[in-house]
């Protein structure tokens, strides 16, 4: 499928300017609005004409050709731009295109979004041709292009090879590079990653850092390196650091880290009263935390923290647009860019009860409209599970040495293993559990204990991982064996067995990642099943990422991987995956 390169082609160009000489008239016309102007900085009042996706114009004036055009009387709203979400993983249980939809409904319906799951499921023409139908849904879809897997990969070369960076560098939807997760690599010498950087330069596009903790000397030496952009900071005092040494600071709140209440604080505290390098983001939560909003809820927490009006809305827009260079299609209600409006009864309240994206209303008066539909998830390969192999109880033995302990929620270090792991059921006493890590293909396994995830889940397996592999835990061999088939059975999930009994299970029918449901739907599954395993003593903020971070190799300090138990500090393999 060719890519097209133009937003709109020359003979749309010509009809955008016979509406303005009254040869044609626009499809929408909004009288008497009230909207918000972020280069003076002020409200204004104006109509704005839109002819399809685009606004005509912003002004005064009105049409001289109005006939069959929709007309919209804007008193009593005030009209701000669409919200931008610079930092999207959209494979969190839901897909991209449920993500968005709901997205949409609250005001955010521009996302730049993560394209790590694309890349480790799909063959590359086919990632390029679900990349492009993306661009067809309401909603506005960018993408990042990774540079490492945040695991440890059998065929790491191979998927992260040059040429492949370098077509996904090169796709127009492709903003970024990063996020720079593999930064350690970066700075012990990696040169094909600095090569990836400076292509990424040269072709315009930013560079996502990843830099939690970092000092001043590794963000001084990650800036002359190339980074524009970081989303790790957790203080006031790290986005002072940042903003000094010119970077772009997107101040997060998450489902781990909802920080952007202590960050606004402590920024204040710091003196800190430009906001024009600062920018938005949820960093990718898992579905029960957007109940409340995506962007929306971020602008209205830093309206009540005090952050100037003007500056909260545009921390969501034109300041997220300018430094993507997109800011000549959005971030702005203003001549040429695409129509993303969202109409709001006051202006301090950011949930929209009205919205357009590309010029067609996502919802009208509080309604949501149907305009997303369905999308063929099939033609992409994107199918449920068909696992063709077995697993047997033989494969749940348990003899390594070294088990893995959670510390918190994303700190994970090696303990030595003193419990009997021969037996078939481990004590409700303690808080060790089996772990198994399985090739959803079926060709190896790494199985060791898992200390701190709880004390009483029976068996629960999920398809949801890092890599798509395949991974276990529980205390009773039986059980997990039993969630392992309903998985299977199912096409891919999340599934609870206790006793012999299914108890809770959230289908991932989308190549075992992903669900096919609305996020309102996803968000019961998910909330039932967080409720579920803290009454067996699971301990920390969310399960979804505690499943999801067991693989990350960019979190201290060991991981089980498909080539291993992996020591993250010294990039060593400590025992191999078992080939089965």
């Amino acid at each position: 499928m060719l890519e097209q390169r133009y937003r709109w082609k020359t003979n749309q160009l010509r009809e955008h300017l016979s509406i303005i000489d009254g040869k044609k008239p626009p499809t929408k016309l909004l009288i008497n609005a009230t909207y918000l102007n972020p280069y003076v900085r002020k409200w204004m009042k104006a109509n704005i004409w839109i002819y399809e996706d685009r606004i005509i114009y912003v002004g005064e004036k009105m049409p001289d050709f109005i006939e069959g055009c929709e007309i919209v009387d804007c008193s009593g709203y005030f009209l701000v731009p669409g919200y931008i979400e610079p930092h999207v993983h959209p494979f969190q249980l839901y897909n991209p295109h449920s993500f968005a939809e709901y997205a949409s409904q609250s005001g955010t319906t521009i996302l730049i979004n993560d394209n790590l799951s694309v890349v480790l499921q799909l063959p590359k023409k086919k990632a390029f041709s679900f990349v492009q139908a993306m661009n067809d849904i309401p909603a506005t879809m960018f993408w990042w292009c990774r540079f490492d897997s945040q695991t440890e990969l059998e065929n790491e070369e191979e998927v992260f090879s040059n040429a492949n960076i370098q077509e996904w560098l090169e796709q127009d939807a492709v903003l970024q590079g990063g996020e720079l997760t593999g930064w350690p690599k970066l700075l012990d010498g990696d040169d094909l990653m600095l090569h990836w950087i400076q292509e990424a330069k040269r072709l315009k596009k930013q560079i996502e850092g990843h830099f939690p903790g970092a000092s001043e000397k590794t963000l001084a030496k990650m800036k002359l390196l190339g980074a524009d952009c970081d989303h790790e900071a957790m203080t006031g005092e790290d986005v002072y650091k940042r903003l000094l040494h010119g970077y772009t600071v997107s101040l997060r709140y998450s489902s781990i880290r909802p920080d952007l209440p202590n960050l606004l604080d402590e920024m204040k505290q710091l003196g800190i009263e430009r906001y024009d390098r600062c920018i938005f983001t949820t960093d990718g939560s898992t579905p029960a935390f957007y109940e409340a909003g995506i962007i929306d809820e971020m602008i209205r927490i830093a309206i009540e923290k005090d952050v100037p009006l003007i500056d909260a809305y545009n921390m969501a827009t034109i300041n997220v647009a300018c430094y993507y260079r997109i800011d000549h299609l959005h971030g702005s209600i203003a001549t040429g860019r695409v129509a993303n409006i969202n109409f709001l009864k006051e202006k301090d309240n950011p949930t929209p009860v009205s919205v357009l994206a590309k010029g067609r209303w996502m919802k009208r008066d509080g309604i949501p409209t149907d305009e997303f539909g369905s999308f063929d998830w099939g033609a992409y390969d994107f199918r449920p599970l068909d696992l063709s192999w077995e697993l047997s109880m033989d494969d749940l033995q348990f003899s390594m040495p070294l088990g893995m302990y959670m510390e918190n929620a994303v700190i994970m270090k090696p303990y030595s293993i003193t419990i009997d792991t021969s037996c078939d059921e481990l004590s409700f006493d303690n808080d060790e559990s089996f772990l198994m890590l399985v090739d959803r293909n079926g060709k190896w396994r790494v199985n060791t204990i898992l200390k701190g995830f709880a004390t009483g889940v029976h068996g629960l397996v999920s398809s949801y991982s890092n890599t798509g592999d395949i991974i276990l835990i529980g205390k009773r061999k039986a059980d997990m064996y039993k969630a392992f088939q309903r998985m299977k059975q199912i096409g891919g999930g999340i599934v609870l067995v206790e006793n012999g009994e299914v108890i809770h299970e959230i289908p991932l029918s989308l190549n075992g990642m992903m669900s096919t449901k609305k996020m309102e739907a996803l968000i019961e599954e998910e909330k039932r099943l967080a409720e579920l395993l803290r009454e067996r003593g699971y301990r920390f903020v969310d399960p979804i990422y505690s499943l999801l971070f067991l693989l990350s190799t960019h979190l201290p300090y060991i991981r089980i991987t498909p080539r291993g138990i992996y020591d993250v500090m010294h990039k060593m393999i400590l025992f191999p995956s078992i080939m089965r």
